[in-house]
């Protein structure tokens, strides 16, 4: 039996009675145990979530995308995940209005049975960075501090945002090559022509990509370099602090350098992280997913196809934002040219 409604009055069924686990029995799954269930965007409520926990021990993989479920439903749901006969592997909850409530009641049937979920798609919510740590240390493995196997996506493959350097924008002293895509600083003054729009102290560039929704990128670093997000209205011009992205209250970043630690700025505030996060012998690659409508905007450390967790800014975008870099002496920026085609799963600071 596969739940793949085809019409309005099949999910008003659904919603509407009130099934027993004598009807939804594993007796019925059992030939579908291999295949997923589809239910996204089937209009289900949060009391949907209650006949489908009586029945996790005979699915694998079960889609519940883009459905009113909300806190109440991931609670209700949460208690068939808490079960020891469930062996669901991947559960897919995008777009379901969840927050940290509900994620406080997926961090607790985790940390009961850990053992076989592989998947597990918050995509278009808003945990909040709260949220978030509270079920990444859920994924821990009380044994060895390690992370499991579980994959945490917190947001969508169709985010991700091909970045166009808006050429009068970049300081004289950062050369462009590899078709505009790397940016290195270099002693040679290159001969761009005058514009307003051009930094003329602060080593720095911003993007052509107006930002509005929810995006995500990837960037390679060396040397000492800002990784930020900024309105338009930044200052270019001059040696004043509110130029330099990070010390105003217009901009954010990430400060990625061999020779300090690892921090983010905003409004001119340091705030450090774990030194440990990006030693010499890690990956130079870092990530960047910002959901505007939600005022979150997230760093990560990509290794090995998996993003290490740095630091989320929980805050209100007033205005468009616009990716940007500061590239100092000695250093560089490139513009990963990937192609996202799943969620790569999101790990803890370690």
């Amino acid at each position: 039996m596969l739940f793949v409604f085809s019409s309005v009055q099949s999910v008003s069924q659904f919603n509407s009675v009130q099934f027993s686990s004598v009807q939804f029995s594993s007796v019925q799954f059992s030939s579908v145990q291999s295949s997923p269930v589809q239910l996204s965007g089937c209009n289900l409520l949060e009391r949907s979530c209650e006949a489908l926990s009586s029945v996790l021990s005979s699915i694998r993989m079960l889609d519940l995308s883009n459905n009113n479920l909300q806190d109440s439903g991931v609670k209700l749901l949460s208690v068939g995940l808490k079960s020891p006969h469930c062996t669901l592997e991947a559960l897919r909850l995008s777009g379901c209005l969840i927050t940290e409530e509900g994620c406080t009641s997926l961090t607790s049937a985790l940390s009961s049975n850990p053992s076989h979920l592989r998947e597990l798609d918050l995509s278009y919510n808003h945990p909040g960075d709260s949220g978030m740590k509270l079920l990444l240390a859920g994924l821990k493995d009380p044994t060895d501090g390690s992370i499991t196997a579980a994959g945490l996506c917190l947001f969508s493959p169709s985010d991700s945002c091909k970045l166009t350097i808006d050429a009068n924008t970049v300081h004289t002293n950062l050369q462009l090559s590899d078709n505009n895509s790397q940016v290195t600083y270099v002693e040679e003054f290159q001969s761009y022509p005058d514009h307003p729009d051009r930094f003329d102290i602060c080593p720095q560039l911003l993007c052509r990509n107006g930002l509005t929704g929810c995006c995500y990128w990837e960037v390679e670093w060396r040397g000492n370099v800002r990784i930020s997000v900024s309105y338009r209205r930044t200052k270019r011009k001059g040696e004043s602090p509110d130029c330099a992205f990070g010390w105003n209250d217009q901009s954010w970043s990430l400060w990625c350098s061999h020779y300090i630690p690892l921090c983010v700025w905003h409004n001119n505030i340091k705030t450090s992280i774990s030194s440990t996060s990006l030693s010499s012998s890690d990956s130079n690659r870092v990530a960047v997913y910002v959901d505007c409508p939600a005022g979150t905007l997230s760093f990560y450390r990509v290794s090995s196809d998996t993003l290490i967790h740095l630091h989320t800014f929980n805050t209100t975008f007033t205005e468009t934002l616009y990716p940007g870099f500061t590239v100092w002496s000695g250093s560089s920026v490139t513009l990963c040219r990937f192609e996202c085609k799943e969620c790569p799963p999101v790990r803890e600071t370690l």
